[in-house]
């Protein structure tokens, strides 16, 4: 089999193994991105293509003649054309679970980094705060332990759960949210029961019409003065204008956030803003560890086999 791979720097830094997945075809060309105009040429005799972020629409389904499969190098399946796929008898197949260990790490790196006041302590140290002190440290910053701590989740699957078991190692109560239309029951506090007892909220459901803006001012106005808000999921999921007011005005003690509503935020984003206090910023790579990334490349490769076998894994269409 012939294919490419239609933006392959979206996963590979040159830090990744591509032998097998390349020795699974007969001929793969890999290009590092790929712009709409010269997205016909590329794929018109394609028989796989693999792409992350570009977006495969009926159109371009209805003009490769050969194409047989689709791997898209990501879990999320919005960029192509499944119903058209599915019509001509082309099968999809996603990655699926490679980033749970690298999204709950950081969950927990964010969440450590706004305990510790570090942002703080490190700007006070090149600042040369320390280095005038008359007291052999710095104490200006509040710091907090995990240890005691309610750790609210929204979103209990995989990563839910992750983050969970770490937040357990370090001594926190873990509550768990029923979402939005679901039932709460024993296991699943409603929602907005859980936001005045949480110490940290921590946001790991998918973006829906049930949970876009599912954090806005009133959400943020019933946390406790003292609670930290992490988003490592989607960013429609807070609304980003309300959150930067309440940590304006103090409302909760601090916030960090792996996603933002738009990415990259090429127009700006009011969460850049320097000016606001206690939030951390990083830019959507909670997932890409090497490790991560080294595991869509071997789900590819398992995408790829499993397919020629006429068994086809993670089939998404």
């Amino acid at each position: 089999m012939n294919g490419v791979f239609l933006d392959y720097t979206s996963l590979d830094k040159q830090d990744l193994d591509m032998q097998a997945l390349r020795a699974a075809f007969d001929a793969l060309t890999l290009y590092p991105l790929t712009s709409a105009d010269v997205l016909l040429e590329r794929v018109a005799d394609a028989e796989v293509i693999i792409t992350n972020k570009v977006v495969i629409n009926a159109e371009t389904i209805r003009q490769c003649p050969q194409l047989k499969l689709i791997l898209i190098s990501a879990t999320g399946t919005n960029n192509v054309d499944l119903a058209e796929a599915r019509a001509r008898g082309i099968v999809v197949c996603n990655c699926q679970a490679y980033g749970t260990s690298a999204v709950a790490q950081h969950t927990l790196m964010l969440m450590l980094n706004l305990a510790t006041s570090f942002l703080s302590y490190q700007r006070a140290i090149q600042q040369g705060e320390w280095q005038k002190s008359t007291q052999f440290c710095l104490l200006d910053a509040p710091i907090v332990e995990l240890a005691g701590k309610t750790l609210g989740i929204v979103g209990y699957g995989e990563l839910g759960q992750a983050v969970a078991r770490l937040a357990e190692a370090f001594g926190m109560q873990i509550r768990i949210a029923a979402l939005p239309g679901r039932p709460a029951d024993e296991s699943r506090i409603p929602f907005a029961a859980l936001l005045p007892q949480v110490d940290f909220l921590s946001l790991h459901c998918p973006l829906t019409e049930d949970t876009h803006h599912l954090i806005s001012h009133a959400e943020l106005d019933a946390m406790k003065p003292g609670a930290f808000l992490l988003n490592c999921a989607r960013g429609g999921i807070v609304d980003e204008q309300a959150l930067a007011q309440a940590l304006r005005e103090g409302k909760i003690a601090g916030a960090a956030t792996d996603v933002l509503s738009v990415e990259p935020p090429k127009e700006g984003n009011v969460l850049l803003d320097a000016s606001i206090p206690n939030l951390i910023v990083t830019p959507h790579n909670a997932w890409g560890s090497v490790d991560a990334r080294q595991r869509i490349v071997d789900q590819l490769l398992e995408n790829v086999e499993a397919f020629k076998q006429g068994q086809p894994i993670r089939q998404v269409n």
